[in-house]
């Protein structure tokens, strides 16, 4: 999956807003690396569009990242975008736990 930063402008605003919020939480320099190439890899996958995603849609983004990255990966982007819904557009996510997500 693509992890090059997108060139749409509305992601690019939301992107560097996250950078700001990461910062300014203390998070160590790897965190913010993996968050920040979490939110690039979303926003590839669902063409910049990342400010109103479904359950379903995660599901199925979440899989699929599983079949061709790591557990932590997948963990890292998952608490990324959590991250980018709580403190850049200050709402929560429709992001369910481990196993009510069915990610056993």
């Amino acid at each position: 999956m693509n992890t090059n930063r997108p060139k749409d402008p509305q992601f690019n605003k939301y992107y560097r807003k996250h950078q700001k919020c990461l910062k300014l939480n203390g998070l160590q320099p790897k965190t913010i690396e993996a968050y920040s190439r979490a939110i690039r890899r979303i926003g590839n996958y669902f063409d910049c569009r990342i400010n109103d995603l479904s359950s379903d849609q995660l599901l199925n983004y979440f899989n699929e990242l599983l079949d061709s990255h790591s557990w932590n990966t997948v963990k890292l982007d998952l608490y990324g975008l959590k991250f980018f819904y709580t403190r850049v557009l200050c709402r929560s996510p429709q992001i369910k736990e481990r196993q009510s997500a069915g990610f056993s």
